[in-house]
């Protein structure tokens, strides 16, 4: 038997998971008590009282009409037998055998029978009671059906299978653990302080609920006030008196709930509440393991419920209170048939029944629970009536075990789903991270994070939060925001307040924009970076910024369908000047041409792709800037060439290893600036030459040798860079280069400065480091501009001490070996570190 206090420990889940136990589940589960009570009682009345009485059943004469027969005596080898006569009764008594060892006196009677009488002699055993026993217990066996016997403990096996069925699903591992987690998270979200304050007070901004209550009130005051006047002054002072104590209209404006800020522990807790919601919601709804457990042991219980029924009604007739025995012992007794009683058969009966009716009642239930279970989609579950109801207008609707779950906590209380519905909300979690953020990044905190640029604008940096503070847009003096990796960014119409913002940075952060505040900057920003991973991360409204005039796209611009980029509405971009692009582009993309009637500079960076496509260029006649990056291009595109506006061109880490087509250059006649720099040119043609209005020309990184003379006829040329080369000699014709302002051949293999440098009076800068250089000319003296010089790593002796002579030249500036500035004279080096000492105080007071 079962003790009480291990069947009790069946019922321990019933606290802990009671919100998941619809009310059938409750009333299956008291049904199953009952039973079990029953089946106790059954069985402690049957260890009890359960007897069978027996007596034996005289055969009729054949020879006489009304005569009995008389059993016949064993043979005598079997022992000696005493026989009693019952006189006035029918039924003889019954024989008792006594075993051939016994030595008990032998006592001699006579006996009148019913028939007559006779002198019996045998031995007076006194085991009447032993044989009546002995026939109760073969007649309980042989005559009682089985059912009788039985029957308490089949109705404590079949009660027991149907408690555990009725909660497997709560003891399984692979669902008790999800269900656990999920009645702890959903006792946490139901009694967590935000779960209040997102349906009261984080809703009131947006809600018109205040405005009804407002409204509410003052038709109540005008209610009471005509009801005054109407009346008399004694009916309307029982109004106001049933109706309550009287309020002022003042009283309940200022009685209007305001926004008030989560303590750091409530707010720290509902955060990790929306976490593990997130992570519980991502784990369940990828299976219906509980639904189908859940489904499986109601049709267990269900066929369990048929099958006891169908047995137990054929065996409900079976129990009697009287029946025939007819054991094989009569070689014992002397009779072959008994009739018993069963002292317990009606009050079994009776329990029967009441057990056949609360399983019919159990299986009822059943059968309401498989239609429940199967007539609707319970894999589904939609909070469209707490959207309805609540601010939340975006809680997701979820399926498979989430769903299931859910619509279980329904049959317990809808409250439960609906205040647990404020953690799916991500309009409750981002209104959750606004108020952290904001009590978090105060004004004076983010005061403390604005920077200067090199260009000394003021700019803001936020980087990895949950939102935009909105202490950011008090900072009204701001020239630069930069956010980045802020996935829920909202800029509000707060941000008017910034008259001075000018650039925007959206680095991975789809920042959503409100219309007052997209008004604001369509008239006022006038620079935009954004950076993401796929064209569709950047926002819409970036396209629609009339007065933008500088773009920076960095991401993945070439997206599959061949569309390249979303720059659909690039056109509308009237006054763009610059766009630079950071992708991997494989042609231009035909949207960007629509900007050429006013697009001035384009820059694109293409990380190593190889930009094949380039005759969309002839169409941007505007274009004054160009810059193809790291393009793998191999010779100078043609397309180039018909830009006649073109005035700068930057060819940077490509593959060109030969620039013939350079003689090209000479129909673009406002071309000043060429930087072919990091690539793998081998030589400068000749033709170099007829590009007279070059200014600057950048070689830089490539595989030079020598340089032709006709490069030094571009006597405009103010800027020229041929360092890191393999160049051995620097022709004498640099001499003609009057305007050479910037002069760089470090990294070379020069082995001497020639003296015609020194003509090129407007120099300024001087690189002639990491060469082969062993002197320098005295004639340097001669740069009286000079004011930066680079000598260092070469093979130097000295310096000369006509170096005094060049007045601008600081300390800081000549980058020589310091021995090497020991060996100057004494007034030269104190002429540059006092006038060194004398730019730093002056610099010192001007801070």
């Amino acid at each position: 038997m079962f003790t009480l206090t291990e069947v009790a420990s069946l019922n321990e889940v019933q606290p802990t998971y009671r919100i998941l136990k619809p009310w059938w589940d409750v009333f299956m589960d008291y049904l199953g008590i009952v039973m079990l009570m029953l089946a106790i009682f059954s069985g402690t009345m049957q260890f009890t009282k359960d007897q069978v009485v027996c007596l034996p059943i005289l055969e009729q004469s054949e020879e006489g009409s009304g005569g009995f027969l008389e059993p016949e005596p064993p043979e005598p080898a079997d022992g000696l037998w005493n026989r009693e006569s019952a006189i006035g009764e029918r039924a003889a008594p019954l024989m008792a055998k006594r075993p051939p060892e016994s030595t008990a006196p032998m006592i001699h009677m006579a006996q009148t029978t019913a028939f007559g009488q006779s002198q019996l002699s045998g031995v007076r055993t006194k085991l009447d009671f032993q044989q009546y026993v002995f026939v109760n217990q073969m007649c309980y066996h042989v005559a009682l059906p089985w059912y009788s016997k039985y029957f308490p403990y089949l109705a404590l096996i079949h009660t027991i299978v149907l408690m555990v069925s009725s909660n497997f699903w709560f003891k399984y591992p692979k669902t008790s653990s999800k269900v656990e987690h999920f009645v702890s998270i959903l006792g946490k979200c139901f009694e967590s302080p935000w779960t209040t304050k997102a349906l009261s007070e984080t809703a009131c901004e947006d809600s018109e609920e205040n405005k009804q209550r407002l409204a509410c009130a003052s038709s109540l005051l005008k209610h009471l006030s005509t009801s005054s006047e109407e009346g008399s002054p004694h009916q309307a002072a029982s109004v106001v008196n049933k109706s309550g104590p009287a309020f002022s209209a003042e009283k309940l404006v200022s009685e209007v709930p305001s926004m008030t800020i989560l303590d750091k522990k409530d707010g720290e807790q509902a955060k990790a509440l929306f976490e593990k919601v997130r992570k519980f919601r991502a784990h369940v709804e990828d299976s219906d393991l509980i639904y189908r457990l859940y489904a499986i042991q109601t049709v267990i219980k269900t066929v369990k419920f048929i099958l006891i029924l169908c047995y137990t009604m054929t065996f409900v007739a079976s129990i009697d209170f009287d029946h025939v025995c007819e054991p094989e012992i009569k070689h014992l007794t002397g009779y072959a048939k008994f009739q018993c009683t069963h002292n317990m058969a009606f009050m079994l009966k009776k329990l029967l029944v009441s057990y056949i009716a609360l399983i019919c009642a159990y299986g009822i239930i059943c059968i309401y629970t498989l239609f429940w279970l199967f007539r609707r989609p319970l894999k589904e579950y939609s909070f469209e009536k707490v959207r309805e109801e609540s601010s939340f207008s975006d809680i997701p609707d979820v399926k498979n075990d989430f769903a299931f779950l859910l619509h279980m906590v329904d049959q317990y209380d809808q409250l439960y789903s609906k205040r647990f519905g404020v953690f799916l909300s991500e309009v409750s979690e981002n209104k959750l991270r606004e108020i952290s953020l904001n009590h978090e990044w105060t004004f004076e905190k983010l005061r403390q994070h604005v920077t200067k640029n090199p260009q000394e604008m003021l700019e803001l940096h936020l980087f990895m939060l949950s939102g935009i503070p909105d202490a950011v847009f008090d900072l009204t003096d701001l020239e630069i925001l930069k956010l980045e990796l802020i996935p829920e960014a909202r800029i509000t119409a707060k941000i008017s307040q910034m008259i001075n913002l000018q650039e925007l940075h959206l680095y991975h952060c789809p920042a959503k924009v409100e219309q007052n505040a997209f008004i604001f900057l369509c008239d006022h920003l006038q620079c935009l970076h954004v950076k993401f991973t796929d064209v569709a991360e950047i926002p819409s409204w970036v396209y629609l910024l009339k007065n933008l005039r500088e773009m920076y796209l960095i991401g993945n611009l070439n997206s599959e369908n061949n569309k390249l980029i979303g720059l659909e509405s690039l056109r509308d971009l009237r006054h763009l000047k610059i766009l630079h692009l950071k992708s991997n582009l494989t042609k231009i993309p035909t949207n960007i041409t629509d900007l050429s009637p006013h697009l001035i500079k384009l820059v694109i960076h293409n990380d190593g792709t190889k930009l094949v496509v380039l005759n969309s260029l002839k169409k941007m006649a505007n274009l004054a800037e160009l810059e193809l990056h790291n393009c793998e291009l191999e010779r100078i595109p043609h397309a180039i060439f018909s830009l006649n506006n073109l005035q700068e061109l930057d060819l940077k880490s490509n593959n060109i290893r030969t620039i013939e087509e350079v003689i090209s250059f000479q129909h673009l006649k406002r071309l000043t600036c060429l930087k072919l720099w990091y690539n793998k040119i081998i030589a400068i043609p000749l033709s170099i030459s007829h590009v007279k209005n070059l200014e600057s020309l950048y070689l830089s990184h490539n595989k030079l040798e020598s340089l032709p003379s006709p490069l030094f006829t571009l006597l405009k040329l103010r800027y020229l860079d041929v360092s890191h080369n393999c160049i051995a000699v620097i022709p004498p014709e640099v001499g003609f280069l009057q305007n050479l302002q910037h002069f760089a051949i470090t990294g070379n293999k020069l082995e001497v400065v020639p003296k015609q440098l020194f003509k090129c009076a407007k120099l300024r800068t001087l690189c002639l480091g990491h060469n082969c250089i062993s002197t320098v000319p005295e004639r340097v003296g001669h740069l009286s501009q000079l004011s930066h010089l680079e000598l260092k790593g070469n093979c130097l002796d000295r310096l000369p001490a006509q170096l005094g002579q060049c007045s601008l030249l600081r300390r800081s500036c000549l980058l020589v070996e310091d021995h090497l500035f020991d060996s100057l004279p004494t007034e030269v080096k104190e002429g540059m570190n006092q006038e060194a000492n004398v730019s730093n105080g002056s610099k010192s007071e001007g801070r």
